[in-house]
């Protein structure tokens, strides 16, 4: 990769490198410049500039996160717990349908592997090569509500979607195994290969069962009508349920990826183009202060 001199960049460039930083860090990166001395200037540092830093930061240090997933887990035992004060004899057994990753299971290493290796959008290659590594961590409130559920005989249905060949389902198996969570066996784990509409298992579920929570940390954990390529539908689709959050629907916070992804760039693992990082620029600035 050949370098400039940072001190020669065209006006062009610079009005785009501080147009990038005050949209919150989503910058272009700049090219990386072979240093005879150990230290690397921002200026010509790729890692200083992916766009994920801010994302991957927070997961990664802030108490806020943590605060907002037990707040999440909280909240759903409260319901869980009012639910069950209301069951009568002869009702359906109760239970809840999870999503796997960033609603019980972080990723959070994968993330910082990824930076280090210069990735600035999901790379699903170094997902498959990471999921069978098992080093993942349960999320803050999880692994407590989850054994919650159990006493109190309230089942708990897994749905993921993942696909890393033929050993996907056993791969998820080891990894819910690992956190030691409550009924990981082939009657309540399910993982979709082939697409992420988890819908089927809500119904399924639901005839059986009194189905009192999902969580997830996407909205089309919920209801499929959130799978639109489209930033302002999915925005209103969102107000039309607004109800529902908190009291059917647990969300987790997730700043990296999910559905909300594709509504900005119509996928939802875009590649790493200018093209894409234009899209990312667009919408981290569909409101901006002029200046004036």
């Amino acid at each position: 990769m050949s370098c400039d001199n940072p001190t020669s960049e065209t006006d062009n460039q610079r009005r785009r490198l501080v147009a990038y930083l005050l949209a919150g860090g989503a910058a272009l990166p700049l090219a990386a410049c072979a240093q005879t001395s150990t230290e690397r200037t921002e200026a010509t540092d790729v890692s200083l500039h992916n766009p994920l830093l801010w994302a991957v930061a927070w997961k990664q240090t802030a108490a806020e996160f943590g605060a907002l997933c037990y707040q999440a887990y909280n909240l759903a035992t409260l319901r869980l717990d009012g639910a069950l004060s209301r069951r009568k004899h002869g009702d359906k057994p109760l239970a809840i349908i999870t999503d796997m990753d960033n609603t019980i299971i972080q990723a959070v290493n994968y993330w910082g592997y990824l930076i280090n290796e210069g990735g600035e959008f999901f790379d699903d290659a170094i997902w498959d090569q990471w999921i069978p590594k098992n080093l993942v961590q349960a999320v803050p409130g999880s692994k407590t509500f989850l054994d919650h559920c159990q006493a109190n005989g309230v089942e708990v249905f897994y749905v993921s979607n993942r696909d890393q060949g033929d050993r996907t389902y056993e791969y998820a198996l080891a990894q819910l195994r690992l956190l030691n969570f409550p009924y990981v066996d082939e009657a309540h784990v399910t993982v979709n290969r082939a697409s992420s509409n988890k819908m089927a298992i809500k119904e399924k579920v639901s005839v059986s069962h009194d189905l009192v929570l999902m969580l997830g940390d996407n909205l089309n954990d919920y209801k499929r009508d959130y799978y639109v390529a489209d930033v302002d539908e999915r925005y209103a689709l969102m107000e039309r349920d607004r109800d529902d959050y908190g009291d059917r629907f647990i969300l987790l916070p997730n700043p990296t990826d999910g559905h909300w992804v594709r509504a900005i760039f119509g996928e939802s693992e875009p590649a790493p183009t200018d093209a894409n990082r234009r899209l990312l620029l667009d919408a981290a600035t569909r409101s901006a202060w002029d200046g004036q």
